[in-house]
């Protein structure tokens, strides 16, 4: 009697986990994988070209000297505010000065030269008219006048000259701005024989600057004047700021056996946070959409298993919207479905979706490698987690 009554409770028991393993592995057959997933949200999207450049003040004005001394003096210094016509530097002017006294002098030793000249004219006419000259000391006399004047006109240049070149030896403003780099020190002397030596540079104003990217030429066809810039500059790198091409030069530059093109950008430096020399790193925007739906690109490369990969979906019919054709794999009614879906703008990120989806759908991207010991699906489907 006991051996028949333990005989039924192992039968119980076996039944029972027979119909366990049976009810789990008929689950188990009917469940996802852990799967990797992305949602479709709304967004920008937007099209740009990668370059990198140089700020650079709108107008810059390097200032030198004609001639060559000692700097005796200098009035100024970097990130100083000047005014047109402003004292900058002061050179030895004594050398000059024994130039223009001497060329004063000159003048009036010709100016004597040209009063006696003119008293040998006047007697020499008043003597061919008694007839006590030949007409051939009248024509000397009449030379010798006109030498006389002419010789006066070489000393008052040669005056004009000297007072000039004393003139230079005050460096002054050409311009108004500020004081961006300072060349020279007093006691430096300043040799202006063959060509200007820069002695400052003066910006005439930094709130306005301008980026000269250098854009490759695979990439120049789509620049244009008019278009957005988005810019990083390492000194503010978790802000960035925005310009505006206002330039593109036609003149080819070789850099590294590669055709670069100059492209200016127009920036607006109000905080005065830019400053000249800075390197920035440049996103020419050359089209974008704004507030649109978009997927990241893996969703639409999306690969799965033959196991679980639903049949692929009939096109979408053509529209006047246009787009590409693409498709993705999307989570619906508990299932995966595979749904056809018309793209339109990328950014290497992000695509715009013009047809197939809405907001909030979610989508699969691949296997996911978090989650394998569980039975779930759906509680792993994070965005975070690495696919393959």
């Amino acid at each position: 009697m006991k051996r028949l009554q333990f005989g039924l409770v192992l039968a119980v028991f076996l039944g029972a986990g027979l119909w366990w393993v049976t009810q789990r592995a008929s689950s188990a057959e009917g469940s996802l994988p852990p799967l990797h997933t992305e949602e479709v949200t709304r967004g920008d999207v937007s099209q740009r070209v990668i370059a990198f450049g140089s700020l650079q003040p709108v107008q810059r004005v390097e200032v030198g000297s004609q001639v060559s001394g000692i700097i005796n003096e200098i009035m100024v210094d970097f990130n100083s505010q000047v005014r047109p016509g402003q004292v900058l530097a002061q050179i030895d002017p004594s050398t000059f000065q024994a130039a223009m006294s001497s060329a004063e002098a000159e003048l009036a030793s010709a100016l004597a030269g040209l009063e006696l000249a003119r008293h040998q004219w006047d007697r020499t006419q008043e003597l061919r008219a008694m007839q006590f000259v030949s007409p051939s000391d009248v024509d000397q006399a009449r030379a010798g006048l006109s030498q006389a004047e002419a010789q006066v006109q070489v000393r008052r240049h040669a005056l004009d000259a000297a007072e000039r070149e004393l003139d230079r030896t005050t460096i002054t403003a050409p311009s108004g701005g500020i004081v961006i780099s300072r060349s020279v020190d007093v006691g430096q002397t300043v040799a202006a024989s063959l060509s200007a030596p820069i002695l400052f540079e003066i910006a005439s104003d930094l709130t306005r600057m301008h980026i000269h990217a250098s854009v490759s030429e695979a990439d120049i066809g789509v620049v244009a004047e008019g278009q957005t810039v988005r810019f990083l500059v390492d000194a503010h790198r978790g802000r960035e700021f925005e310009g505006e091409v206002v330039q593109v030069r036609n003149a080819p530059v070789m850099q590294d056996n590669v055709v670069h093109y100059e492209t200016i950008i127009a920036v607006d430096n109000g905080e005065g946070l830019l400053k000249p020399g800075m390197t920035a790193e440049v996103r020419i925007i050359t089209d974008e959409v704004l507030d649109v739906l978009r997927v990241r690109n893996t969703a639409l490369r999306a690969r799965l298993p033959d196991a679980i990969r639903p049949p692929d979906p009939p096109p979408l019919e053509e529209a006047s919207d246009g787009g590409n054709a693409g498709r993705v794999y999307l989570f619906r009614n508990g299932g995966l479905e595979a749904v056809a879906v018309r793209t339109g703008l990328t950014d290497g990120a992000y695509t715009e979706i013009v047809a197939g989806l809405d907001e909030g759908d979610v989508v699969a991207v691949g296997l996911s490698l978090a989650g394998e010991a569980s039975s779930g699906n759906r509680s792993l489907l994070t965005g975070s987690q690495a696919t393959f």
